[in-house]
């Protein structure tokens, strides 16, 4: 990759990713695509170049990917699982009519395009353990039957036109720097948020919901390793299973509460997040991306909370 677009920066992983990707290639080379209305801010703006980047303006898209020589494609327009079921006719056209416009001007100039995919993918009738990198994949929200459709369009346009497509299936992603905008593992975030400011915590996830989770950090970092993984040795390519850790609102609770002496919380079950959380697996099998490009997370509960609190303390004081 010399010339990169990240479709989406201003979000909660694009946010954080635009900026690691600077870090690698150079700020000039990363362009934060974005739509009015969440311009990028402060070092995300001044650390490099910016330009509207809507995924269903297929010429707005093509214009800025020939302006600036783009290589490489970060898709990281969607809307997230509650909010798509709330939304569902915006989720398709953003999630699939954009993805359509990004793979045709990546096969017209040769692009790379990463566009993750998500445990969301899966489905009620999908192993729960160790859940396989090749299983069952019939969702039942719109977000995942948009995920699972960017699955397999992605790797048509691989196999039918050569488009280098490549994705991982993202777990639930907890950070301290961006706020979550109505996933269904957020309350992975907002708990954190609680705890360092006294509050008690009213979780949205019933008690015993076990839900694969990783650390920002992690998932950063393996989005940057598939695109730069050897394609020879990908036989999976839309999309790689990658793991961490997972718990339930009651183990990461205790985490916190070791930290955090006297941190409370209560349950109060939201229907439609807990009814999204019960289709989705309790733990993913991560082994072909260990053999196929070497994935292994870094961080694990214990270390996330410590880092996690740690930073979240310095945030908010200067809040």
């Amino acid at each position: 990759m010399k010339n990169i677009l990240v479709v989406g920066s201003t979000g909660q992983i694009g946010s954080e990713l635009t900026m690691k990707l600077r870090g690698i290639y150079g700020g000039n080379n990363v362009v934060a695509g974005y739509i009015p209305g969440a311009e990028p801010k402060g070092e995300l703006l001044e650390s490099g170049p910016s330009a509207v980047a809507d995924v269903r303006d297929a010429k707005g898209l093509a214009e800025i990917v020939a302006k600036y020589n783009i290589d490489a494609i970060y898709n990281l327009a969607a809307l997230l699982s509650a909010v798509a079921e709330r939304k569902p006719l915006m989720a398709w056209d953003i999630q699939m009519n954009g993805l359509l416009n990004l793979l045709e001007i990546s096969r017209e100039k040769s692009c790379a395009l990463f566009t993750p995919s998500s445990i969301g993918s899966f489905g009620p009738d999908t192993p729960k353990q160790n859940t396989p990198q090749d299983t069952i994949q019939r969702p039942t929200s719109m977000y995942g039957v948009t995920k699972v459709a960017t699955e397999l369009l992605s790797d048509y346009y691989h196999h039918k036109f050569g488009v280098d497509t490549r994705s991982v299936r993202f777990p639930g992603l907890i950070s301290y720097t961006t706020l979550p905008g109505g996933g269904t593992t957020d309350y992975a975030v907002e708990i954190y948020y609680a705890a360092v400011k006294g509050e008690e915590f009213v979780c949205p996830i019933a008690k015993g919901t076990f839900m694969d989770m990783m650390y920002m950090p992690d998932a950063l970092r393996a989005a940057v390793e598939i695109m730069e993984a050897d394609p020879s040795r990908l036989n999976h390519r839309n999309s790689f299973n990658i793991a961490s850790m997972s718990f339930d609102p009651e183990i990461i609770r205790a985490s916190i509460a070791k930290a955090v002496p006297g941190f409370r919380m209560r349950y109060e079950p939201d229907p439609v997040r807990q009814a999204i959380a019960e289709s989705w697996p309790d733990k993913m099998d991560d082994s072909c991306a260990r053999a196929e490009w070497d994935w292994k997370p870094e961080f694990g509960l214990e270390e996330m909370t410590a880092d996690m609190i740690a930073n979240l303390r310095i945030k908010l004081a200067k809040a």
